[in-house]
C-alpha cells in the first residue's frame, strides 16, 4: 500500500491516478472526510486499488490509521514538525519516502523562506532512517492555472518575470517518476531534478495556450513594484514574495536548464508544455462556452 499526501493537489491527484492506472493499492490522504475526489482513478478502470484516508500531517497521531500496512509513502514538505511525522511513519513500519522539494534547496542564496522549509523538509528525512528519494522539480506547468481569472474576463494576462524562462514540468511527469521511485530499486538516496523539454517566457507559455484555446492571448509584464503589488493584493505573504522575486528578479534559481530525468527514469520524454495545454483545454473554457 502506498499513501499519498497532498491527494487532491496537481501533483498528488497525478500519483494516485498513476499508480491506479499500475494497479497498485494507493491510499489518498485528505484532511476531512467527503473532500474532493483525489485524482480520477474511475477513468483508469482501477478505482477499487484506491482508498482515502483522514489525517492531518501536521498532527502525526492522526495518522495512525492512515499509515496502517503502507510500505510506502509520497509526501511533501513544509510540515509543522517534520522530524516528528517522520518518526510516527517509521514506526508504522513503512518503508521509503519519495519526497516533493524543490530546486529552491541549492538556489545561489537560500537565505529565504521557500528555500529554508525545503532544506529542513529534506534535512528530516535524511535524518529519518527511512529508505528516501527527493524530487526537485522547475516550476509546474499547472501554475498556469492561476491565470485563470484573467482569462475568464478578457485575452490579456499580466503577470510578472516577463524575461524569465523556465522550462516547466508538468506534474504528470513529476507522478510519473515518483512512482516509479516508490515501486522499483534503485531510487534511495537519490535526487532527482526534473524538468519539462524547453525553456519558455510567460509570453511563449501563453501563446501556446491560446493556439490551444482557439484565442489570441496578450501578456503584458508587470514592472517590478506593480508584481509585487498585485502578489501582496492576492494574499501572499511578505517572506514568500522576497523568496520570489530573490528566485526570478535577483537570478539566484535557474529554472531554464533542461533535465533529462523524467526519460531516463519513465523511458520516455516528457511533456511539452503544449501537450499540457491540450490535456487542460476545458479548465479555460469561459462560462456558458460550447
Amino acid at each position: 500500500m502506498i499513501l499519498v499526501a497532498g491527494a487532491t493537489g496537481n501533483v498528488g491527484g497525478e500519483v494516485v491516478e498513476a499508480l491506479a492506472r499500475a494497479g497498485e493499492p494507493v491510499r489518498a490522504l485528505v484532511r476531512r472526510p467527503g473532500g474532493p475526489p483525489a485524482g480520477r482513478p474511475e477513468e483508469t478502470g482501477h478505482a477499487d486499488t484506491v482508498e482515502q484516508a483522514v489525517g492531518d500531517l501536521n498532527e502525526p497521531d492522526s495518522l495512525v490509521p492512515a499509515l496502517d500496512g503502507v510500505r510506502g509513502v509520497f509526501l511533501l514538505p513544509g510540515y509543522r514538525d517534520m522530524p516528528g511525522l517522520l518518526d510516527r511513519v517509521r514506526r508504522a513500519g513503512v518503508e521509503r519516502i519519495v519526497l516533493l522539494s524543490s530546486l529552491a534547496t541549492v538556489a545561489t542564496d537560500t537565505r529565504n523562506v521557500l528555500s529554508a522549509y525545503m532544506i529542513d523538509s529534506e534535512t528530516a528525512v535524511r535524518e529519518s532512517g527511512l529508505a528516501w528519494t527527493f524530487l526537485r522539480p522547475n516550476a509546474f506547468m499547472s501554475n498556469a492555472l492561476r491565470w485563470l481569472p484573467q482569462l475568464r474576463a478578457g485575452d490579456v494576462v499580466r503577470d510578472a518575470f516577463g524575461t524569465v524562462p523556465v522550462a516547466s514540468v508538468d506534474p504528470y511527469d513529476i507522478a510519473a517518476v515518483a512512482v516509479r521511485a516508490l515501486l522499483d530499486q534503485g531510487h534511495e538516496g537519490r535526487v532527482h531534478a526534473l524538468s519539462g523539454p524547453e525553456p519558455l517566457l510567460p509570453a511563449q507559455r501563453l501563446a501556446i495556450l491560446g493556439e490551444a484555446l482557439g484565442r489570441e492571448l496578450r501578456f503584458h509584464a508587470l514592472a517590478d513594484g506593480e508584481g509585487r503589488a498585485e502578489m501582496a493584493a492576492a494574499g501572499v505573504p511578505e517572506p514568500y514574495i522576497r523568496a520570489f522575486f530573490s528566485f526570478y528578479g535577483d537570478g539566484t534559481l535557474d529554472e531554464s536548464r533542461v533535465y533529462p530525468t523524467v526519460e531516463e527514469v519513465t523511458g520516455r520524454p516528457p511533456r511539452s508544455f503544449r501537450d499540457w495545454a491540450a490535456a487542460h483545454r476545458a479548465a479555460f473554457a469561459r462560462p456558458g462556452a460550447e
